[in-house]
């Protein structure tokens, strides 16, 4: 298990109620459900694209210890 960094953006922080947050989790699938579990981000997890230390990943991904992973809510632009 790693502890890790979760930064919201957006919708996203909106929906945590906080900018950042340490977790503990394995892979970002299980960090993912972690997530999802709770009701104010399960809709915005379900949408967002997630990333591991400025990276995409793969859900089965094992995440490092003292990662950070970004919460990106699909963004609006013009």
């Amino acid at each position: 298990m790693a502890t890790v960094t979760v930064r919201y953006f957006a919708g996203a922080k909106a929906a945590a109620g906080v900018e950042s947050e340490q977790l503990v989790a394995s892979t970002l699938a299980d960090l993912k459900a972690e997530l999802s579990s709770r009701p104010d981000l399960r809709g915005v997890c379900m949408a967002s694209s997630f990333l591991v230390n400025g990276a995409q990943a793969e859900a089965d991904q094992p995440l490092p210890d003292g990662a950070e992973v970004h919460v990106l809510p699909p963004f609006a632009g013009g």
